[in-house]
């Protein structure tokens, strides 16, 4: 658990050495707001070089209109700061790539979940 004190996870924290040190480059992003604290954290983790997955029905607003643009934001063009899909869909892409195994969740290829889901990234 790493707190953060703005409104990114990477801000002032010592996420990315976390995960650098893990050897981890693919990221599962689930939280609230999706238009601030989620955003923020995908942008800073694309920025840093990750591939971020966001679970579309496991971020909130408070403001439909919100959710809705700050999801279709994140997978504009593609993918421009990562994908996003329903989390039954990553459950299923995960349960056919590995045995459901807690410890592997953060392991798992967002490619992969694009296949599922036929949203790849190019």
């Amino acid at each position: 658990m790493i707190d953060k004190p703005g409104k990114g996870a990477f801000y002032a924290t010592e996420l990315h050495e976390v995960l650098e040190i893990a050897g981890i480059t693919s990221l599962v992003v689930t939280g609230v707001t999706t238009e601030v604290c989620v955003h923020t954290t995908v942008r800073e983790a694309n920025d840093r070089g990750y591939e971020c997955l966001v679970l579309a029905d496991c971020v909130g607003s408070y403001f439909p209109e919100f959710q809705h643009a700050g999801l279709a934001m994140i997978a504009a063009q593609g993918g421009i700061f990562g994908w996003v899909a329903p989390s039954a869909a990553y459950l299923d892409a995960l349960n056919r790539t590995v045995p459901l195994n807690l410890n592997v969740l953060s392991a798992v290829n967002p490619a992969a979940v694009g296949a599922a889901t036929g949203r790849e990234r190019s």
